[in-house]
């Protein structure tokens, strides 16, 4: 019999402090800590990125949760309008000519997360999945503004296309082909919404924006 409920001791593998000893979770933490990363190690399966806005975070929220605004800061995301699926939008995504992407937007207030479901060429599945979070940076900086965390999941049809015949072009090159650029292209996208999301805040303009004033449509 277990003498301490709390203590998990019929699951073998666990490191705690109940039985292991401080010095000896320092070495194998040492031990795990390299001077440096494969990218597939550090992005192979999922890919995380992060940005410091000075912008409340209750205005990044609001301006992420439109999701009209994809428009503005993602590098080729444009000309969204609604389908006749009530909350159910479709886009043109530039990256590949002819390509559409349809996009949910799933957004929760009071955990100021909001996460885009999304896929190329049809909207039955929406695999593609942007989770994004608006923390305070008060809260995890002490200053004002807000820290935006954004991560990608690799689903294993970014590897296989699941519809190839719904292709605008037998040759459109897929989205699961450019996994290896996606840290790099979302930190410029992320530059992007903080070089907007500062500039209006800065200016003192509204930050968030009516889908009629979008440039680039």
């Amino acid at each position: 019999m277990n003498p301490n409920p709390s203590l998990p001791a019929d699951i073998p593998g666990l490191i705690r402090v109940e039985n292991t000893g401080r010095d000896e979770v320092i070495a194998r933490c040492a031990a795990m800590t390299e001077p440096a990363y494969p990218h597939e190690q550090v992005y192979g399966r999922y890919c995380t990125i992060e940005q410091y806005v000075d912008c409340p975070p209750e205005q990044v929220f609001a301006y992420l949760r439109q999701g009209h605004h994809l428009e503005e800061w993602t590098y080729s995301l444009r000309d969204f309008g609604p389908t006749g699926t009530p909350g159910l939008w479709m886009g043109d995504d530039r990256l590949a000519p002819g390509t559409r992407i349809y996009c949910r937007v799933a957004a929760n207030e009071q955990a100021m997360t909001v996460d885009y479901h999304c896929a190329w060429d049809q909207a039955d599945t929406l695999w593609m999945i942007y989770l994004i979070r608006v923390v305070p940076a008060e809260l995890v900086l002490g200053r004002p503004g807000s820290v935006i965390l954004w991560t990608n999941c690799r689903h294993p049809y970014y590897d296989d296309n699941p519809h190839p015949e719904l292709a605008p072009a037998p040759d459109r090159p897929w989205v699961g082909a450019f996994w290896d650029l996606f840290y790099a292209g979302h930190t410029l996208e992320m530059a992007n919404l903080k070089t907007i999301l500062e500039h209006r805040h800065h200016s003192g303009s509204p930050v968030s924006v009516a889908p009629a004033t979008l440039v680039g449509r």
